[in-house]
């Protein structure tokens, strides 16, 4: 008997990949993080504890859908009344009501007594299967949202019948064609309360509300996405008055761009300092000091000069109010008030205790992206530090510092250093973020406290390695020249005292070489004047010399002229004998 060949394999053609169908959720970042969407056609669960965001972020998927997908959806809930879901959302912006009348959402509660449920005979959800299908296909919805699961299996304790009946519901909902959400309650060692759903889903996102030194923040997790690439981290997720907003941070690469442009800090003489040009834009500055040593100054004047350009700068500050900031720096003649009334700077004070660093992280993110700032400013960076979170610091400072690089925007951080230790010591450990990196000293000398300032390292530019001393005066922060004495740098008293030492001196050198130049200047004239009798004395001479010179040559001439004449006159008695017949001897 003649073996059949068996069929070739169809396999997908080299550089073309299957794209598994996704549905956009409309939740920023989400959509990021999973690659595009939810699975379209397939379930979804969304599992985590109670306050979370679970019935929000379902409630979102539905609405993004509706509105800005035309994607009508049902929402059914087994927990909470329509009423109460309307109530709830509305402080988010989202119309339900408006929404049904329009034919683009079912809100549909199913009311279950878990005290009236027993087992009985077979259990199954046909009767669910028929309200939720005629649901659907009523407005032709496109999206489910199931609310909460555990709510249909309470008081089964029949394992096998409630693994079958969840088989049963989630092939259903593929058979309808609808991407749908199933939310669950965490259980007590698994991602839901009877630690099957996860298994039977083809997406689980994980979201946790934790606290942490009595500060709240929530995360997300894909914790498994068949079929899809998606991101693994935990993602903080803030809920605030526009929705879900979520910040895929962790899957940022080091592959921004950098510009060459400089932008001043404010003050020209530290500009010179950093090669004459300031700092680079898009580049991270860090100014650190011990309390009171003047960084608040400084970031005042680097958003000055940014504002005078015609930059927005966003000013975030966890230690003082808005107003108390405008009114201290009018001190030293900065006028921050009418950049905020212009627009040009906004300035937001928190607490650090808030929320969550997180949460802080995601909403300066949302202020960045509204502003759209060209210099963001953090004051201080240590006010976040509680107990031992420096590490969960280091990791939120570093993604804002990546996220302000990829838009180019220029950063300014400052840090107060602990008079305890070392100035090179910063709290939260970011040295190696920063491209510049500005030290102000405490110089106590002469009973007095002086401040003087250095930079530590600037990237990509030649810069000044000098420490100088800086007021804080009327008319802004003032860089002093540099004087150092036996014992090191001067400043204050010592300096003035030095100042004046060298006025003194440079004093008793002008009049040293003013006197110079009187004696310089006579010994001259002297000279000039013997010269000029030497010279008259040479110019009698030369008359008299001549005029010797002149006789001696006349009388030469004379002489000559003499013999000449008696030759000729010889010549011509020769001439008269001859004529006459005078007789010649033979």
């Amino acid at each position: 008997m003649k073996k059949e060949k068996p069929a070739p394999v169809k396999t997908a053609k080299p550089g073309k990949r299957q794209q598994l169908p996704k549905a956009p959720s409309g939740i920023k970042g989400l959509d990021e993080i999973t690659g595009g969407g939810l699975p379209k056609g397939r379930p979804t669960l969304i599992c985590g504890g109670t306050g979370c965001g679970k019935t929000l972020m379902a409630m979102e998927f539905l609405v993004r859908g509706a509105t800005e997908y035309n994607e009508p959806g049902v929402f059914m809930a087994f927990e909470e009344a329509a009423n109460d879901l309307t109530e709830n959302v509305t402080s988010l912006g989202f119309d339900l009501n408006d929404l049904v009348k329009r034919k683009k959402m079912i809100l549909d509660y199913v009311h279950i007594e878990r005290s009236e449920i027993e087992e009985s005979g077979e259990y199954d959800l046909e009767g669910l299967f028929i309200r939720l299908g005629y649901a659907i296909d009523s407005i032709g919805a496109k999206r489910v949202v199931l609310d909460t699961i555990e709510s249909l299996f309470a008081g089964l304790p029949n394992i096998p019948v409630l693994r079958a009946e969840l088989h049963r519901l989630f092939g259903w909902l593929k058979e309808k064609g609808v991407t749908a959400i199933i939310t669950g309650e965490k259980g007590e060692n698994t991602l839901t309360r009877q630690g099957l759903e996860e298994y039977v889903s083809d997406c689980v996102i994980k979201l946790d509300h934790r606290v942490t030194e009595q500060t709240s923040s929530r995360r997300l997790r894909v914790v498994k996405y068949r079929g899809s690439v998606h991101g693994t981290n935990e993602y903080p997720f803030l809920i605030d008055s526009k929705g879900i907003a979520v910040l895929p941070i962790t899957s940022l690469n080091l592959d921004h761009t950098v510009s060459n442009e400089r932008v001043s800090s404010g003050i020209a003489r530290l500009d010179a300092m950093l090669g004459g040009n300031g700092y680079f834009r898009g580049s991270s500055i860090l100014i650190s000091g011990t309390a009171g040593i003047g960084k608040t100054s400084l970031s005042a004047h680097f958003a000055d000069a940014a504002c005078r350009r015609g930059e927005r700068v966003l000013y975030f500050h966890f230690e003082e109010s808005p107003d108390q900031i405008i009114r201290n720096m009018l001190s030293i003649g900065i006028d921050l008030k009418k950049w905020v009334n212009a627009g040009l700077l906004r300035i937001q004070s928190k607490r650090p205790s808030f929320a969550g660093l997180e949460s802080h992280l995601v909403q300066a993110h949302k202020s960045i992206e509204e502003f759209e700032p060209q210099a963001v400013i953090l004051d201080p960076l240590n006010s976040f530090i509680i107990g031992d979170n420096q590490i969960e610091v280091k990791s939120m400072l570093m993604r804002l510092v990546d996220f302000l690089k990829t838009r180019q925007i220029t950063g300014l951080f400052t840090n107060l250093s602990e008079a305890v230790n070392p100035l090179e010591h910063i709290d939260v450990s970011i040295s190696s973020l920063i491209d510049t990196w500005l030290m102000l000293h405490e110089i106590d000398s002469g009973g007095e406290r002086n401040r003087g300032l250095s930079i530590m390292k600037s990237r990509g530019m030649a810069h000044s390695n000098q420490i100088r001393e800086f007021l804080l005066t009327d008319h802004g922060l003032e860089l002093c020249d540099v004087y150092v004495g036996p014992e090191g740098v001067l400043t204050g008293s010592a300096r003035l005292s030095k100042e004046a030492e060298d006025e003194a001196e440079l004093l008793i050198r002008n009049q040293d070489v003013e006197l110079r130049q009187i004696e310089l200047e006579s010994k001259r004239s002297n000279l000039e004047a013997q010269i000029a009798i030497l010279r008259a004395e040479f110019a009698v001479q030369e008359i008299a010399s001549l005029k010797i010179i002149g006789q001696e040559t006349a009388e030469e001439a004379q002489l000559a002229q003499g013999r000449l004449n008696m030759g000729v006159s010889r010549n011509v008695d020769a001439k008269s004998n001859k004529e006459k017949g005078t007789p010649h001897e033979n």
